[in-house]
């Protein structure tokens, strides 16, 4: 029952937003409460899961999110990712855009951290669209969502391929040999397809995507961060990815005086605030891959500490750069941007939270058999089963490969399948379906400036199609190894 339970929990939550027009906040917590007193956790315990989820989930990503928000708020008023779009655009064309951003998130820089990756990159994503015709922005989108979350899964210094590996023992080295080859791959054909797709009229504007709001000069470009109200239908919205509005990216302000008094900095000096950060904790990741201790490595590649790192860089550098008053204007953007993410985030975390406390895991470990006399490719499909199931369940990629390979880890000696294909196959199956108990959702959303249902098809049909496509990747790997 507990399955079944589960599964109504995510349909309620889901119909609530798409059917009636229930703002997702509510819809949440309707859904974790059902699923928490239908699956045993009591009145008591329900309430008690919900705010204990929220509270962890704050504690993981609140500090990130909010020095990210501001970070980019920051970099925006400095035209910083106008510049490198515009950049991109120029070297690449429009067409090749996608491609290149999907490649380089998930084989230059591995989602460490999947959600400081979003909240860096999707401004970055946003912007670019409207240079590239009627579907650059879910085209953009899909990039951001198979690049980010396959590099997740498959690279190494990915968390989930990091944890992956060392629970079933797989050597970094033979992981970043396969997932260096299988990852940027299965992003580029994901992307791919995900365009095909758009072509054939898999996308509609006019409802999956947030309506953009004129801006106000007389009040500094506030009405680009309006909040939840604009949009309709209950989606909330936050104008131009949250961290940026038109206002934001003009060097002059409403009465007509410049905003900067001095030239803004060249393209390499914007982007210092986030090179650096992406930089620290990559080497604080690959320090503890490789066991070296260090207490101020592993203090500088502590992301919350990094992302604030970026944001002094930021603000100093914006200090310089413009008056006091647009700087205060571009914080205020951004404080009230990051409110709003954390209150829906927060509560995505409570579901999470709520289904973790059902036992789910110990459910599925029953329906999987250690049969010696199993084929290679049934093996890959039946822990890619187990990876998707769990992910469909938890709403966290990392908690349910994790979860999975400590149900595949013990009976891993029985399998004909390589450890390394079975990590792969582990990985693989916890990209299936990010959907609306996943805190990655409610953040991509606003973000993007995308509603519910576009969410679910630049990130959750996305996701899905990255699955399968990388599971037939691994599927040709098993047969050469």
């Amino acid at each position: 029952m507990t399955a079944l339970h589960t599964a109504i929990a995510i349909l309620l939550v889901v119909l609530l937003i798409l059917v009636p027009k229930v703002e997702p906040v509510i819809a949440l917590v309707i859904g974790s409460l059902y699923l928490g007193i239908a699956a045993g956790l009591g009145f008591e315990g329900t309430i008690e899961t919900i705010v204990a989820g929220f509270g962890d989930i704050m504690a993981e990503v609140g500090l990130l999110i909010g020095f990210g928000v501001l970070l980019g708020s920051l970099l925006n008023s400095m035209g910083a990712l106008q510049k490198l779009v515009e950049k991109l655009l120029r070297i690449l064309g429009p067409g090749k855009l996608p491609y290149a951003l999907a490649g380089a998130l998930s084989a230059v820089f591995p989602s460490i951290y999947v959600d400081v990756q979003l909240v860096l990159a999707a401004p970055l994503a946003k912007r670019a669209a409207p240079r590239m015709g009627r579907y650059g922005l879910p085209m953009m989108g899909g990039a951001l969502s198979a690049g980010i979350l396959v590099g997740y899964v498959f690279v190494v210094p990915g968390l989930g391929t990091l944890a992956v590996a060392g629970l079933l023992h797989v050597p970094l080295s033979t992981m970043l040999v396969y997932g260096f080859a299988l990852g940027p791959l299965a992003a580029l054909l994901t992307t791919f397809l995900f365009g095909r797709l758009l072509r054939r009229g898999f996308w509609n504007p006019e409802t999956d995507e947030v309506p953009e709001e004129p801006d106000d000069a007389e009040n500094g470009g506030a009405a680009g961060s309006s909040g939840g109200a604009a949009g309709g239908g209950g989606e909330p919205v936050i104008k131009d990815g949250a961290v940026a509005t038109a206002a934001a990216t003009s060097t002059t302000s409403a009465t007509g005086e410049p905003d900067s008094h001095r030239p803004l900095p060249p393209l390499y000096l914007s982007l210092l605030p986030i090179i650096v950060p992406l930089l620290l904790i990559a080497t604080g990741a690959i320090a503890d891959a490789a066991g070296v201790k260090s207490d101020l490595l592993t203090f500088l590649g502590n992301p919350a500490f990094a992302l604030f790192a970026g944001l002094v860089g930021a603000y100093a550098l914006a200090r310089w750069v413009h008056t006091g008053e647009r700087v205060d204007r571009a914080m205020t953007e951004g404080f009230h941007s990051t409110g709003q993410i954390l209150l829906v985030t927060g509560v995505g975390g409570s579901l999470g939270a709520v289904i973790g406390k059902t036992g789910l895991d110990k459910v599925l470990s029953d329906m999987f058999s250690a049969d010696a006399g199993m084929s290679t490719v049934v093996t890959i499909l039946l822990v890619w089963l187990v990876a998707a199931l769990l992910h469909l369940a938890i709403g966290s990629i990392g908690v349910a490969a994790i979860a999975a390979a400590g149900i595949i880890a013990p009976i891993m000696g029985d399998l004909a399948v390589p450890p390394a294909v079975l990590a792969l196959a582990i990985g693989s199956g916890s990209l299936f379906a990010l959907q609306v108990n996943s805190n990655f959702f409610w953040m991509f959303q606003p973000l993007l400036g995308v509603t519910t249902r576009g969410a679910l098809k630049a990130l959750t049909f996305v996701t899905s199609l990255a699955s399968v496509v990388s599971l037939v990747l691994v599927i040709a790997v098993s047969f050469v190894v």
